[in-house]
């Protein structure tokens, strides 16, 4: 083991050393849900959404990205267009811990050394899993808590802007909509199988959650040398 720490160090610790341009900072935006609950409108922040976010620019062109986001999704039929949903009149909280990594892909390129006000668009996609709490409505409309919590894995579709304002810093603004693999985020479908029959909505369609916001970034490291990658 303590071999194996030493190479790691050695590997890691060089690549440091010969410097690429790292960023950490702050995301604070908002944050609404799609689903079979609530309303169906992409963009329509109603709760404060706060993240951390790593970023290794490996090129000009794009960048590895990290990040770590919490938000109190809240969910109401009163807010929906639809008469169905309105009568109906469910609703619901759910805290949600997302992890997300991926691939962030500027439009113009992106050489942090260069002592310029500049900016451009870009894309972020990858992977990413959310925790959430696990619970149903019964045949009343109540909601039942089950006491469990799930991950709910997705996709993240990531546009946004972002503009250097000082040699270290960089302030972004975005819009970030996750697609999910799950339909357990809104409790339509409930995570215990014996609770099957409590199931109700779109059983094809499944949850979608979006950011909303603004990032600021410290960026930091000597000049890089890019290479193919």
């Amino acid at each position: 083991m303590r071999y194996l720490l030493l190479f790691l160090l050695s590997v890691f610790g060089s690549q440091i050393t010969n410097a690429q341009i790292y960023e950490f900072g702050i995301f604070a935006g908002g944050s609404n849900f799609i689903g079979d609950v609530g309303a169906t409108n992409y963009i329509s922040p109603n709760q404060l959404a706060l993240g951390g976010i790593v970023k290794w620019n490996r090129s000009p062109r794009h960048a590895f990205r990290a990040s770590l986001t919490y938000t109190n999704l809240k969910v109401e039929d009163s807010k929906s267009d639809d008469p169905r949903r309105i009568q109906r009149g469910y609703g619901f909280k759910n805290g949600l811990l997302e992890a997300s990594l991926g691939i962030e892909f500027t439009f113009f390129d992106w050489d942090l050394h260069e002592l310029t006000l500049k900016g451009t668009p870009y894309l972020y996609t990858g992977i990413s899993t959310a925790r959430h709490e696990n619970f149903f409505f019964d045949n009343n409309g109540t909601l039942t808590q089950e006491n469990t919590s799930s991950w709910a894995y997705g996709i993240p579709m990531v546009l946004g802007y972002k503009q250097v304002i000082s040699p270290h810093f960089i302030l972004a603004a975005e819009i970030g909509a996750r697609f999910t693999f799950s339909d357990e985020l809104d409790g339509s479908v409930p995570d215990a199988g014996s609770r099957e029959q409590f199931s109700f909505g779109n059983t094809n369609s499944n949850d979608w959650y979006v950011f909303s916001g603004i990032t600021l970034t410290y960026t930091f490291g000597q000049k890089p040398c890019y290479c193919d990658f």
